[in-house]
């Protein structure tokens, strides 16, 4: 899954973030969220739109597998009390995903490339 860092968490965002998803992944039958109200109203906007039939479950636990991948930005974020700026939010984040995504062994190498985390953090360094 992939982040989308927005101002406002609002039908919008919601949206964009929808949109940035299917473009990467592909539709799916079923997305499973929380009670948030923005993410149903995007969701049922964007069937609307593009007569979709995207099902909807809500389920507070279920939803637990992404929330808490989100641990890990949480905890090295809030010793910081917040960005400046929107963009050093935006890149600190991004950073600390690909570090994760290079611990997980979710990065995409090629058959040449290193395998170890570090010599993945090397190469993308150089």
């Amino acid at each position: 899954m992939d982040f989308l860092l927005t101002p406002y968490r609002d039908r919008a965002a919601a949206e964009a973030f929808l949109s940035k998803a299917i473009r990467a992944h592909g539709l799916p039958e079923k997305i499973t969220i929380d009670q948030s109200g923005s993410n149903t109203a995007a969701i049922t906007y964007y069937n609307k739109t593009h007569k979709t039939a995207i099902v909807i479950r809500h389920s507070k636990y279920l939803n637990n597998v992404l929330e808490q991948d989100h641990r890990a930005v949480k905890r090295r974020t809030r010793p910081m009390l917040g960005f400046k700026s929107f963009w050093a939010a935006y890149c600190t984040i991004a950073g600390i995903e690909v570090m994760c995504a290079i611990r997980k062994g979710q990065l995409a190498t090629t058959e040449n490339a290193s395998h170890t985390p570090v010599e993945q953090i090397h190469a993308l360094a150089a």
